[in-house]
């Protein structure tokens, strides 16, 4: 299919579902198109637009709060653009398995494709409303887009088979506990935020082929549909049973007794959860000695892991010196890694992301980044790897 009719689709699909959502409605139900080719053809494109628009909004006209208007750099701008962006390709998959997991207890039909088609086209009205922020004084009118409360409540009854007189408060209760998971989510996935928040040299952007920034970096749609297809085996393996995390406590098991330096662990912590069958955990252990003092963290992603691709796909390659405070991302090794450190206050972290699953993570005071990389290998990277390709 070309790109030109590729975006008609697209555009066509978007007016329908906005205009006419009850006719739309059972033509989306009756197609069996896959989670992957939603993502590429729809969620990636439209899902742009907000972060899209907040960038340039903030780089040409700075963001006014109460008066006060602060211009961030190109480059944050561009970073927080990211974050935005990857978290709203994440949370529609949350959303799905919310509804997903939700539609039984409404007297409905769980349906994992369905409860995404449902997620990713209900959102439409708050991704174009995104463009308002575009021109000052007119992002107010992104508040458009609770018109997808709206999308949803009439698409609910078709995609999940609820009853009509249920809609209401199914709708209801997928919007506070979506917002509960979300934030729940949001603490899980904190490690991964470390991908994005030193000043990436990279950008974002819409379905067709490979996106450049001038000066800045591209953006590989190879990649991304990459990430689909992984997200996409993902959900096979959580309608099989087989998508769950790691025990937490297995984890903390892989975390060393004591670190390089004769610094001992002083204690371990542990977390887990599980959203429709799908989980996520995570492991802490704390090691002192004397003024320095180091957090392990692993945490295995899950699911949401697979999109851990889009990392490659932004290319995202950067270094920086700001007074005392280094900040680099960039492959080392094969994998993703973040460093940040400040020579003057002897703290800093040092993460990567393993196997497109695991984030691992050092973080705390210590004499040099090379004792925060010490650390890091003293978990068995290669058995992460291990797992994260059998998919157990």
């Amino acid at each position: 299919m070309t790109e030109e009719r590729s975006g008609a689709m697209l555009l066509e699909r978007a007016k329908a579902i906005l205009l006419q959502p009850r006719e739309e409605w059972p033509v989306i139900e009756g197609e069996t198109a896959s989670i992957a080719s939603i993502y590429k053809s729809y969620v990636i494109p439209l899902a742009a637009i907000g972060p899209i628009a907040a960038f340039i909004h903030a780089v040409l006209f700075g963001n006014s709060f109460f008066g006060i208007t602060h211009r961030p750099s190109f480059l944050s701008s561009l970073s927080t653009a990211v974050v935005s962006y990857i978290f709203t390709l994440i949370g529609v998959f949350l959303i799905a398995l919310v509804i997903d997991f939700l539609a039984p207890r409404f007297g409905g039909k769980a349906n994992r494709n369905n409860a995404f088609k449902l997620a990713a086209y209900s959102a439409t009205a708050a991704w174009i409303a995104g463009i308002f922020q575009l021109v000052p004084g007119l992002g107010m009118l992104t508040i458009l887009g609770l018109y997808g409360l709206y999308l949803l409540y009439v698409g609910i009854p078709v995609m999940m088979k609820a009853p009509d007189d249920k809609a209401l408060l199914y709708t209801v209760t997928i919007v506070v506990v979506g917002a509960i998971a979300g934030m729940i989510f949001s603490l899980i996935l904190a490690p991964m935020m470390l991908l994005t928040s030193s000043v990436p040299e990279a950008s974002d952007g819409s379905l067709s082929g490979s996106v450049n920034v001038p000066g800045v970096g591209s953006f590989d749609l190879g990649e991304l549909e990459k990430a689909g297809e992984k997200m996409a085996a993902a959900n096979e393996r959580a309608q099989s049973g087989k998508a769950t995390a790691l025990p937490s406590k297995r984890l903390a098991a892989m975390l060393p007794a004591a670190l390089p330096g004769g610094m001992v662990q002083t204690n371990t912590r542990s977390s887990g959860t599980s959203i429709g069958g799908v989980g996520a955990s995570s492991a802490t252990a704390s090691y002192g000695d004397g003024d320095k003092s180091i957090d392990l963290i692993i945490t295995d992603l899950g699911v949401a892991g697979s999109l851990a691709t889009l990392g490659n796909a932004m290319n995202i390659e950067s270094e920086s010196q700001n007074g005392s405070i280094f900040e680099k991302m960039g492959k080392i090794d094969g994998r993703q890694t973040t460093i940040r450190y400040d020579s003057a206050g002897k703290d800093g972290r040092y993460g990567m992301i393993v196997g497109d699953r695991f984030n691992v993570q050092a973080d705390g005071y210590a004499d040099s980044i090379e004792d925060l990389r010490a650390a890091i290998t003293r978990i068995d990277i290669e058995a992460l790897e291990a797992i994260a390709r059998s998919g157990e």
